[in-house]
């Protein structure tokens, strides 16, 4: 439950998610969360979309740390205090 405060008055709002891909320029919305909706309540929408630049960044940097150690060996540990 998220409490937003304003200088006129206080507003509880909770926060449903769901993992969903927009068809027809319209985003399907799963019947678990549809159940919980009344009809002409107003409601706050975010969307968050995969970033593919940042997860590309994020592989390379994941696959490069892995080469690195790979290449690490226990004898090399004496250089750890330098």
């Amino acid at each position: 439950m998220i409490k937003i405060l304003s200088l006129y008055k206080t507003q509880t709002m909770r926060a449903l998610e769901f993992k969903s891909k927009i068809k027809d320029n319209q985003i399907q919305v799963p019947d678990g969360i549809q159940s919980q909706l009344v009809t002409n309540q107003e409601i706050r929408v975010i969307v968050l979309l995969d970033d593919p630049e940042t997860n590309d960044d994020l592989i390379f940097r994941q696959s490069a740390k892995k080469r690195f150690f790979k290449g690490y060996a226990d004898s090399d540990s004496i250089f750890d205090d330098y």
